[in-house]
């Protein structure tokens, strides 16, 4: 990285995915000119942590970034962590935990906040209406999350769907989105499901059975990939950079994207 003072982005994977298995992704919204901190919020040999246990270990994280002896001084000579310009971004169960990250900021009695932006990336609070994890916080009652950051939610077209008779739908449709206050976007990715933003060939086992457990797109997940890293970069720009450039092409003209979208929603402020 050149010399400068740079966004920072703190992601947050799915349930017990690796980190790793992002690696795509995350290269190519950091390519834009982004720190972008990737924590494996828990290790895969044990048995997975309780939604709340997620948040907690998410917090440490994001102290730790906030504290002057954490992040910075791994940066290189020259490079500066602008932490207040906090972006979160979670895929999956990730993406509700970035969301619950959201709520308690909002609820602290202070007027600082942490984060600046939210993005979720096909977010799941559980199997269905009835079997939310916990903490609960989907009401199905519209623009109800008491969150004061601007939003964007990236659903998938397939991730409503099965990929076999064994395993419910990855994702359910539209639940996040239906619950933000202005100013949030809402992309679909019509083609693709909920696995396809990971890598091509994530390693392992549990990077096999990931490509199992849901319905998947047809083909490379390049296009997919880069779809969401330029919504993700575009979105950042318009709320923590004043360039809203990228944000209104995309929402004007989806077809500008790799991967085709379908909806595509905007609520401005």
């Amino acid at each position: 990285m050149i010399k400068g003072t740079y966004p920072v982005l703190l992601f947050l994977h799915g349930f017990y995915l690796r980190n790793t298995f992002y690696s795509q992704l995350l290269q190519h919204i950091s390519s834009h000119g982004y720190i972008l901190v990737a924590p494996q919020l828990y290790e895969l040999y044990k048995l997975p942590p309780s939604g709340t246990e997620e948040i907690d270990a998410a917090t440490k994280v994001t102290d730790w970034l906030l504290d002057p002896q954490g992040l910075q001084p791994l940066l290189p000579e020259n490079v500066e962590a602008n932490l207040k310009a906090l972006a979160l971004v979670g895929h999956s169960r990730g993406g509700k935990a970035a969301f619950s990250l959201a709520i308690n900021d909002n609820a602290q009695q202070t007027s600082a906040r942490k984060y600046s932006v939210l993005v979720g990336i096909d977010p799941v609070a559980g199997l269905g209406k009835c079997c939310q994890t916990e903490p609960k916080i989907l009401t199905y009652e519209p623009q109800s999350f008491n969150i004061s950051i601007p939003i964007t939610v990236i659903g998938t077209g397939l991730g409503p769907e099965k990929a076999n008779l064994v395993f419910p739908p990855c994702a359910p449709e539209g639940e996040f989105f239906n619950e933000c206050k202005p100013p949030c976007g809402y992309f679909v990715t019509k083609d693709y499901g909920h696995m396809d933003v990971l890598d091509d060939d994530p390693s392992g086992f549990i990077g096999k059975l990931s490509g199992c457990l849901c319905k998947n797109g047809k083909g490379s997940r390049d296009p997919m990939r880069r779809t969401v890293g330029g919504i993700v970069v575009a979105f950042i720009r318009a709320y923590l950079q004043g360039d809203k450039g990228d944000l209104i092409a995309i929402v004007d003209d989806p077809d500008l994207a790799p991967a085709k979208l379908d909806p595509v929603e905007f609520i401005k402020a």
